[in-house]
């Protein structure tokens, strides 16, 4: 038998009436609690807009992306698009070109980003499902169409395959000079709407999709692209891939995997979530402040006991074991509570979404949350240093305590 767990489980189950150390040791155990049930749910809550951003984005970006280091497109030609195919692991390549043009719709205009795409687009990402209007393809029986954005349509008031309102875009001529008539110097073509997508606002305010052939003609871009989407044989295969294309390519091209196309706001939300670790590390530390308390007061209040067992034979070793296990059993017992309520609480907002956004434009009603193992383990980790750095003062005053003084 474990002795010092024996007497340290003994101090705190104790029957008898209920003094200030058990209150104190109550007071700090509700505290750990609350604190690790606070820091799971906010870090899952962290763990579901990260994993948000990641899928809302996913609908739109490629899984590698390979654009020009300087300027914003480059000359591509048929040999040079096999050399991207034939890279291993390389399972479809996409032409885009993306530009900013001046959109007309009856009476209003505004300023979008025309992105102009090859037919295998929809091969490429999940952009198909985040269509709430209309139909998702660019070109039907021999008719091009545009896909727009949710906030374009708004701002436009677009009707969707309206065949009396076609789209109007324009684009600046290259070298034109502006002469009386200020639309001589632009480039005008006109496209059907076809259907309204919706992502993030990011997006869905400023993107209209064409056919690339009809964004070719538009920006006059002819063989220039502003970048090239390729789509990986298998997910895990994507960094290798990447640096395959990125040595093939040399350092006149940038290549990069979704995760860097976004690399600052996915950091944002890293660094955000590693502050509020510590905030409530801290947090969980001042809580445990009330074990040290309870753990000094109760040295005091078993001077007597302490002797005795140190006059029985108990070493100074098994002293101290007995108060840092006490203080355990306090910090442990409100960690696993609170653990196990945070966990209950995430699992019910992720299964029936009681929090809601409290906007009736968001992507996703309930606030996202996502629980992840290591979010416990570092949690429990923390709480278990805190522990030892709150307990040991207690227990080695305990164990230096003089026999005499106090039979």
């Amino acid at each position: 038998m474990n002795v010092a767990l024996f007497i340290a489980k003994r101090y705190f189950f104790t029957k008898k009436k209920r003094n200030i150390i058990n209150i104190i040791s109550i007071i700090a155990m509700i505290g750990v609690g609350v604190g690790t049930m606070a820091l799971i749910v906010v870090l899952s809550v962290f763990n579901g807009l990260e994993d948000l951003i990641r899928s809302l984005y996913g609908k739109f970006d490629p899984e590698i992306k390979i654009t020009s280091v300087e300027g914003k497109s480059f000359e591509t030609d048929a040999a040079f698009l096999e050399r991207i195919k034939k890279t291993p692991g390389v399972v479809l390549l996409t032409e885009v070109i993306e530009d900013n043009a001046l959109l007309r719709y009856n009476d209003r205009q505004m300023v979008v980003k025309v992105k102009g795409v090859s037919d295998n687009y929809y091969k490429q990402n999940q952009i198909d499902s985040a269509i709430v209007d209309g139909d998702r393809l660019l070109k039907r029986g021999g008719q091009q169409y545009a896909l727009i954005g949710r906030g374009v349509q708004y701002q436009l008031s677009i009707r969707p395959e309206n065949p009396f309102s076609p789209l109007q875009f324009m684009y600046p001529k290259a070298g034109k000079k502006v002469t009386l008539n200020p639309e001589n110097a632009f480039r005008q073509l006109g496209i059907q709407a076809g259907g309204v997508f919706a992502i993030e606002r990011q997006y869905d305010d400023q993107y209209v999709f064409v056919p690339l052939d009809f964004a070719q003609e538009l920006l006059g871009y002819e063989n220039k692209r502003t970048s090239l989407e390729v789509k990986a044989d298998t997910p895990g295969n994507i960094d290798k891939i990447k640096n395959a294309l990125q040595e093939k390519l040399g350092p006149g091209f940038l290549v990069q995997n979704s995760e860097e196309q976004h690399v600052s706001l996915l950091r944002a939300v890293k660094v955000e979530k590693l502050f509020v670790f510590v905030t409530f590390t801290f947090v969980l530390l001042i809580a445990s402040i009330n074990i040290f308390f309870s753990l000094s007061m109760l040295v005091l209040d078993k001077q007597k006991d302490i002797a005795i067992l140190a006059s029985l034979g108990a070493d100074p070793g098994t002293i101290r074991k007995i108060f840092l296990l006490e203080g355990a059993i306090v910090a442990f017992t409100g960690a696993v509570a609170g653990l196990v309520i945070g966990g209950t609480i995430c699992w019910v907002q992720q299964t029936f979404g009681i929090v809601s956004m409290g906007m009736t434009t968001s992507v996703v009603e309930a606030y996202p949350v996502l629980m992840r193992v290591e979010d416990f383990l570092f949690t429990a980790a923390a709480i278990i240093v805190i522990t030892l750095l709150v307990s040991i003062r207690p227990a080695r005053k305990a164990s230096s305590l003089s026999i005499r003084e106090n039979l």
